[in-house]
């Protein structure tokens, strides 16, 4: 830190801690959590063990992970009305990171209605739909064996949100990511539907979490899900 001219506000300005932590970490020694100590050392150019030798041990093994509430051999054993709970339940925001998921509007067709009243009570709406014209999309077309019909039930997905754009609090946009999960969020409970090379996404595994503090599973797929919807772009509405 001195080597750079680092404060201890500057550096906790920078890692997102308070600076109080930056104090306990250089005056008595602490170790910050993984992610945090990861940031910080990125920042300060530092290999993280170098500073903290005491990660380089290996954590003990959980048998369960205290966010995980269940866990689904394949999304089709989900009825769907798990996913509407999962939104009506929602006060603050609600996230969604996927290719089509046009199961959602199939198998209840009042989603979008639903979607409008959480914005209408103050509920932050993100839908993040695949690129029909993206690589990325299409490679996953032929990886689940259905060729072009991903693009289409990309196509689809978009219509069915259509009457959503332009609503005040709901934003769709479309990506080109690789996507290695389907991610539905509300508040702090999440949906993960894995993605398996040659699998639909029905016949691949599901896991509930539940937040349950910082740096949790929970937080690796929500800074994966932020991390997708900067790179994707704006729906304009017509």
């Amino acid at each position: 830190m001195a080597a750079g001219g680092w404060t201890h506000e500057a550096l906790a300005v920078s890692a997102e801690v308070d600076p109080k932590s930056v104090e306990r970490w250089v005056n008595l020694g602490r170790v910050p959590r993984r992610r945090t100590a990861h940031r910080a050392a990125e920042i300060l150019g530092e290999d993280v063990h170098a500073l903290w030798p005491a990660l380089r041990q290996a954590k003990a093994a959980r048998a369960v992970s205290p966010e995980l509430v269940a866990l689904y051999d394949q999304r089709a054993d989900l009825p769907v009305s798990v996913f509407v709970d999962l939104i009506a339940a929602a006060r603050e925001r609600i996230d969604v990171l996927v290719y089509a998921a046009v199961f959602l509007h199939e198998a209840y067709p009042r989603l979008n209605e639903l979607l409008r009243e959480r914005s209408e009570a103050g509920c932050t709406v993100r839908i993040a739909l695949g690129d029909a014209d993206s690589p990325n999309v299409q490679q996953r077309g032929k990886e689940e064996k259905f060729g072009h019909g991903i693009e289409s039930r990309c196509r689809l997905a978009l219509l069915h949100y259509q009457p959503l754009l332009g609503v005040p609090g709901v934003e769709v946009r479309t990506h080109g990511t690789t996507l290695y999960n389907s991610l539905f969020r509300a508040d702090d409970q999440m949906l993960v539907n894995a993605h398996v090379w040659g699998v639909n996404a029905y016949g691949a595994p599901v896991w509930h979490l539940r937040r349950n503090g910082d740096g949790g599973i929970f937080d690796t797929y929500a800074d994966s899900f932020d991390a997708a919807w900067e790179t994707a772009r704006p729906v304009e509405g017509t």
